[in-house]
């Protein structure tokens, strides 16, 4: 019998080594959508664990320029949250730096630029996101709380 989240023994910590090759981060939703399952998270929390999941699998896929070609998940699932961690051990980058989208010149028709909302995106789904980035390599964490009594 599995223990259910909140009890001493359910297991803590699942952790997942993807290639960087195209369509791989459909591995890591599946394993996403599994694991908020298990925790008795509701559809538009999975959808957007899941979403945010394959956007930070995009990034580093298309931004690390990892020599290993590799990226690494961490899944800890907690009584209170989902803790999602996405490494690779590419070149890493200025968080600073990266321009933000401006919604408003999207609507209007004066920017007509279709990339760019990764981060962005990421941010307004999870409830914590934390980069951390320079020569060895990129780790973003994020989290998004359990609802509890939410629709299953």
């Amino acid at each position: 019998m599995i223990n259910k989240p909140g009890t001493a023994e359910f297991p803590k910590e699942i952790n997942l080594t993807i290639p960087i090759i195209p369509d791989m981060e459909v591995a890591a939703t599946q394993t996403a959508e599994a694991v908020a399952r298990f925790m008795a998270f509701d559809s538009d929390q999975t959808d957007e664990v899941k979403h945010a999941l394959i956007e930070a699998c995009i990034n580093a896929f298309e931004h690390s320029k990892s020599e290993e070609a590799t990226v690494y998940i961490k899944f800890v699932m907690r009584p209170d949250d989902l803790l999602v961690v996405i490494r690779d051990h590419g070149g890493g980058f200025d968080v600073s730096e990266v321009p933000k989208p401006d919604i408003h010149a999207k609507v209007a028709g004066n920017d007509t630029y279709k990339r760019g909302w990764g981060l962005m995106l990421i941010e307004s789904l999870m409830d914590t996101v934390e980069i951390i980035s320079g020569a060895e390599g990129t780790t973003l964490t994020m989290s998004k709380l359990r609802q509890r009594g939410g629709s299953q």
